[in-house]
């Protein structure tokens, strides 16, 4: 069975951003994007690049995990036994995640995240992450920068790492290790995806 994608990513953002009474204007200008992509965002319009999904979420105080939790209005697990499950566990994801179950969120470019354990209060991304061919984690070919610490695993594909002013070609069985506050970008160069695993630890705010 296919994993079920995250619902209602945009107004999901949305509620965040009105909760702590912030102007989309405002929230536009601090993440450096316009108001209208922010509103087409969160009407589900437009899928967020990865810089400005860190971006977003960085300046409304909510980690990208945050937006993995399950929505009641949308399917979450295949069964309604896997379903009072997680009701029971809340955000939890695990200890055994089948393929079926991981949350999957489709950004900007092609860009696939899939949730791959979830094991609260740890503030801990640990994703299944595709770069399609031509995919970057930036639109408009900036640089993000985020808080905490970023580990990668290319399992397969080949990734382009731009980390400060330095850039690297990660290939099958390369791994990487840096602090998410240093500027960086991804991008795939190549003719197939570029797959890994990925472990952001999001420093608490």
């Amino acid at each position: 069975m296919a994993a079920p994608e995250v619902q209602r990513l945009g107004p999901r953002l949305r509620e965040e951003r009105e909760r702590r009474g912030v102007s989309l204007r405002g929230l536009a200008r601090e993440v450096g994007v316009s108001a209208s992509m922010v509103s087409q965002i969160e009407t589900g319009k437009v899928q967020p690049s990865v810089s400005t999904l860190y971006a977003i979420t960085t300046t409304l105080g909510i980690t990208v995990e945050d937006l993995f939790i399950p929505s009641p209005d949308g399917p979450v697990v295949p069964s309604p036994r896997e379903q009072a499950r997680d009701a029971l566990r809340g955000r939890r994801l695990g200890p055994l995640v089948r393929p079926s179950q991981r949350r999957v969120l489709h950004l900007d470019s092609g860009v696939t995240w899939e949730l791959l354990g979830d094991l609260p209060p740890h503030s801990v991304d640990f994703l299944l992450v595709t770069y399609a061919p031509g995919s970057t984690s930036s639109s408009h070919g900036g640089l993000m920068r985020h808080p905490g610490s970023e580990y990668g695993h290319l399992l397969s594909g080949e990734l382009v790492l731009t980390l400060g002013f330095e850039e690297m070609v990660l290939r099958p069985g390369d791994s990487i290790c840096f602090d998410s506050t240093t500027p960086h970008s991804y991008r795939n160069p190549g003719t197939e995806p570029a797959v890994g695993v990925w472990f952001v630890i999001e420093r608490a705010r």
